[in-house]
Parts: C-alpha cells; sequence; structure tokens
C-alpha cells in the first residue's frame, strides 16, 4: 500500500515526495506553525457533510454535527453556515455551538447528567430537544422549567438494547449501559412527560454506539423507535422528531465503512414518508479523515531489539491510542527512497502506553524528520490535555492554497493560567 493510500482521504495527497494538504504543503505548515501541529483539510469535512444532506434530501431532516468529536469553532462555523445543528453533551459545547452561530433551533442536547445550570442554559437558548436520559432527569427538567415559566421541549434517548458491533468503550445501545431509558420503559414514561405541565413532548432519541461499519445497527434501533412512535401516537402522544444519533465510522486502517452519501440514503429508504423529521448526529465521520497531527522526529533510538523514533507529539495531544489502542497511519510529510525499516513511533511522555505506533514501515528517519499522523481530526485535540506538563498544540484550516490559524499554540503561562497562589 503507498503512502498516498494511508493518508485515507484524497485531500492529503503526494506531490513529487511531499505530503500537501490541499494545495499546501504539510512541511511549508509546519515550518511556519511549528509542531505537534493540527492540520485540517475544509474540503475534505464539507465533502461528508455534504453526502449526507444528499442523502437525505426529499426528506424532512437536521444535520446535527456531535460537538464532542471537535469544538474548534471555526470549524463548527464552516458545517454552521451550510446548515448544520449541534448536538451538545454539555453546558460548554452549547456556548461553543452558539459561539459558532448554530440557531438554538438546529440544537439538541444530550448527556446522562444534564445539572440545573445547563437545563436553564438549554432552555434560555431556545434549543430543539432536550434528550431526557432517565426519570429522574425527566422530573428536574419540569420543575426547572416550572421555575422559569417555560415549556421543555424534550425527547426520551431510548436504549434500544441493539449491539453496535463496535468497541466496547464507544458502544451506547445495550441495557447495561448508562444511557438512555430501556426500551420496555419508555411508553410509561412518554405517558407521564405527556402529562407533566412544563414538559413538550416533541421527539425520540437514540444513540447506539460509534464507528459502525454499515446502516445495519441503526435501521435496527430506528425499527424500534418507529414501532414506539406508533404505538405512543395509539395513546394521543405525537412524536415530530426521531432523532437517531451518529456512529458512521471512517476507514483507520483498511475498514469499508459505507460513505456518508449512502449511510443516509439507508436511513433515507426506511423512514421516508413517516411523517416525521428525522435528526442524526454525525461527528467521527465528518472530521475524522479531515486531519492529520503533524509532529517532528527529536531522536532515533537504536536498541538490540527495537528502533524508536521518538517524537515532539504525545498521548496528551492524541490520546486515542493509549486510551483504547486505536490504530492511526503514519506517514513521513517527506517520503524518501530506499527501503522501508519497522520504526515504533513514540512521544516523550512517562507512560509506556505513550506510543502511536509499533513495528511501522517508514523509511530510515533522522533527527528533525517530520511525520504525519493520519485520521486525527476526530476525537484528537477534543481530548488532549496538560499532562506531564505539555501545552496544546495549534491547529491549522486549510482551504484551497490558503491556511489559516484557527487555535493558537499554547504556551507554558496556559498551564498555571487558573490556578491561584498564596
Amino acid at each position: 500500500m503507498s503512502f498516498d493510500e494511508l493518508t485515507n482521504s484524497r485531500f492529503f495527497a503526494y506531490r513529487d515526495g511531499d505530503l500537501f494538504a490541499e494545495s499546501i504543503s504539510v512541511r511549508s505548515l509546519a515550518e511556519q506553525y511549528g509542531t505537534p501541529l493540527y492540520v485540517y483539510s475544509r474540503e475534505a469535512m464539507l465533502e461528508v457533510f455534504d453526502g449526507y444532506r444528499r442523502g437525505l434530501e426529499g426528506i424532512p431532516h437536521l444535520i446535527c454535527y456531535a460537538i464532542k468529536a471537535n469544538g474548534n469553532i471555526a470549524l463548527i462555523k464552516q458545517l454552521a453556515e451550510r446548515g448544520a445543528g449541534a448536538d451538545l453533551t454539555s453546558g460548554g459545547e452549547l456556548a461553543l455551538a452558539q459561539k459558532a452561530g448554530v440557531p438554538g433551533e438546529r440544537i439538541v442536547f444530550s448527556g446522562v447528567g444534564k445539572t440545573r445550570d445547563e437545563i436553564e442554559y438549554a432552555l434560555n437558548a431556545g434549543i430543539l430537544m432536550l434528550n431526557v436520559e432517565s426519570e429522574p432527569e425527566l422530573e428536574a427538567i419540569d420543575q426547572i422549567a416550572g421555575e422559569m415559566g417555560k415549556k421543555a421541549p424534550v425527547a426520551i434517548r431510548v436504549n434500544p438494547n441493539i449491539d453496535a458491533k463496535t468497541h466496547p468503550k464507544i458502544s451506547t445501545g445495550l441495557r447495561e449501559h448508562k444511557f438512555g431509558v430501556p426500551f420496555e420503559e419508555c411508553a410509561p414514561l412518554y405517558e407521564r412527560a405527556a402529562a407533566m405541565p412544563n414538559i413538550e413532548v416533541r421527539g425520540m432519541a437514540s444513540h447506539i454506539g460509534s464507528s459502525l461499519a454499515d446502516a445495519s445497527p441503526l435501521l435496527q434501533a430506528l425499527n424500534r423507535l418507529l414501532g414506539l412512535r406508533d404505538d405512543l401516537k395509539s395513546k394521543g402522544i405525537e412524536i415530530s422528531y426521531v432523532d437517531v444519533g451518529g456512529g458512521l465510522g471512517i476507514r483507520y486502517q483498511g475498514e469499508s465503512p459505507l460513505t456518508s452519501h449512502e449511510f443516509a440514503s439507508e436511513l433515507k429508504k426506511r423512514i421516508e414518508g413517516a411523517g416525521v423529521t428525522l435528526v442524526i448526529e454525525p461527528g467521527r465521520s465528518i472530521m475524522g479523515n479531515a486531519a492529520v497531527l503533524v509532529c517532528r522526529t527529536v531522536y532515533v533510538k537504536k536498541t538490540s531489539y527495537r528502533t524508536f523514533a521518538v517524537v515532539d507529539a504525545a498521548m496528551n495531544d492524541l490520546a486515542r491510542p493509549a486510551i483504547y489502542g486505536a490504530h492511526h497511519n503514519i506517514v513521513p510529510v517527506c517520503a524518501k527512497e530506499g527501503t522501508l525499516q519497522k520504526i515504533d513511533v513514540v512521544g516523550p511522555i512517562c507512560e509506556s502506553s505513550d506510543v502511536f505506533g509499533k513495528d511501522r514501515e517508514l523509511p530510515e528517519l533522522q533527527s528533525g524528520d517530520l511525520l504525519a499522523i493520519c485520521s486525527a481530526g476526530a476525537y484528537g485535540y477534543a481530548m488532549a490535555s496538560y499532562y506531564n506538563g505539555r501545552v496544546r498544540p495549534a491547529e491549522v484550516l486549510v482551504e484551497g492554497s490558503e491556511a489559516r490559524l484557527i487555535r493558537l499554540r499554547e504556551t507554558y503561562d496556559d498551564l498555571w493560567r487558573n490556578q491561584v497562589l498564596d
């Protein structure tokens, strides 16, 4: 397999041995902005979003970008201008959505632990729906809305007990998971919600997991939701919105998931004519292959057992390999001629899990050589931390032959900015 194929995106491709992001050399970006550096392709991101739009054309729908995947407001703004809404899991993500210009009526708010402040914030923002995940939460929303003199628009998040057949840590739709209300308990809870004075029943929601290879698990969940919707309708409870969550996977290491257009088309076939607005919450599929994390080799360490490329990025910059054992392809920014060698690409943090890849076939490396860690746009910067006193990297957005800084590289001052000294 060529390095071109390993980038998993046609918007990150080689020209005369140099890796380009759209029409800009990644090497030139590293020289200008330093490393580690997240480099995003605007076209890669929008191509996937537009695929969802085309696939759902002709039915009422709302595509709510899952901000948890990547919360950079410059990226959210690009999607909002294309018509995207936002899927939230916290008050902070609501603030990001508002800052990026997402209107309240295109926002849904999920999460099992919404606080009073977050519920008040959401109601004042006029969001489309609060996706309720338990009976105590429903009671709290009713009380808070009453005190505010408002009607709270809600959906109940249904846990359909469907196996998404994905990584256990990103599976969310089985009855043993903390998310949502068990399917068999939903109808009575809807009846209770409909009788509450400060609640407006608006929809139903589900999310069964992430990194789905095809639409079949989601279609199973959708069938269960539509069946529940018919049952509720017979009891006089109208459901206007059906939110099936997100979860479409991306290519990390040779996978062949459906395209966003194919995925959306499958959902459209099932829900067309149902008389509801379909809501979906893609995140990873939009952002995942829209970015690489560029890093520089600090040392090449050779032992009698292995060869290590110690780079200036670390698990604090991209945590997925350390947390999930996730695979990210790694390619040279400047491809050299010669025999490939098996190299472990590791970071400088004092954890054995600070490894981006083992036995990766790469050209012989020297100190100063640049590498690109692929498929880094989703759950990359979003999960970054200050661990080991490391500041977080800069982010750059490429649009054709232009690039702009969308997040400053942090400085050591940021490490103690919110700390209080005697």
